[in-house]
């Protein structure tokens, strides 16, 4: 990997460590992260196929109240940047994807170390708005969110040091039971996240695009833009039917979209 590539890596898992934060433009998403990683290293589909695994396991991470969901900006840098250190072979994105989960677990310790001085970061603050200094606000604020994107991006640099040759000696070594077992174990975690997508969307108007879905994967000469089309379509024709649920059919009912959760968040 060039220098300029690991500046870029590291620019990455930079701004990923701030996204985990803010949760502004979702760098930190595996899908995006592994993605912007397999760019700027010029291994982009692997990358990309990679970051979609692992998006279908973050989608069943939240935090809850004061419980703090794993760290998928960490998850999603450090294993890409393993994988592309392993020469980003299709046969090891099976046990990168299954690393990701230890390392996620890895990174709440990191950001509550982070966590733990930006609590001393507040009170400096609040000494500050007692005086009125404003600027000292932004800039202690600046300080706190730059920390979260060094807890990304140290690591990265970490990881980055060592050479990619170590890396695939460390894979290659890695006996088969247990390189199997490790790829089997992330591809039953990722079914988790597909179980909690037909969950969310297991509804009377989505059921049959679910449906149609299945039949068009099936069609492989639809390019991206055929594929975009059909979803819009789709979007517009569940949007249509949504309506004419809550409108009771245009008979002036009070008909729902058989999800009550759903319609309780609507009204809301």
């Amino acid at each position: 990997m060039s220098a300029i590539s690991m500046i870029l890596v590291v620019i990455v898992a930079f701004l990923a460590g701030m996204e985990g934060i803010l949760d502004e433009f979702e760098f930190h998403q595996p899908l995006v992260a592994c993605t912007l990683i397999g760019l700027v290293t010029g291994h982009l589909i692997p990358c990309v196929m990679l970051g979609g695994s692992l998006q279908m396991i973050a989608l069943g991470w939240a935090n809850i109240g004061a419980a703090v969901a794993p760290d998928a900006a960490l998850a999603s840098v450090a294993s890409a940047i393993i994988f592309v250190q392993s020469g980003a072979a299709t046969k090891n994105m099976g046990t990168a994807t299954a690393i990701a989960i230890p390392l996620a677990v890895a990174g709440l310790f990191l950001t509550m170390i982070v966590r733990t001085i930006s609590v001393a970061i507040i009170h400096v603050m609040d000494k500050e708005a007692e005086k009125g200094n404003l600027r000292a606000i932004d800039t202690w604020q600046i300080i706190a969110i730059c920390l979260q994107g060094l807890r990304i991006a140290l690591p990265a640099i970490a990881l980055l040091i060592i050479p990619a040759k170590e890396v695939q000696g460390f894979l290659n070594a890695m006996p088969d039971w247990l390189t199997q077992g490790m790829t089997i174990g992330g591809g039953m975690v990722v079914a988790v996240g597909y179980a909690m997508v037909i969950n969310m969307i297991a509804t009377r108007e989505v059921w049959p695009f679910f449906a149609i879905g299945f039949v068009l994967a099936a069609i492989t000469q639809l390019t991206l833009i055929a594929i975009g089309t059909l979803g819009l379509a789709f979007t517009l024709i569940y949007l249509e039917l949504e309506s004419k649920a809550n409108n009771g059919g245009g008979n002036g009912g009070n008909g729902g979209s058989g999800d009550p959760l759903g319609d309780i968040l609507n009204d809301y």
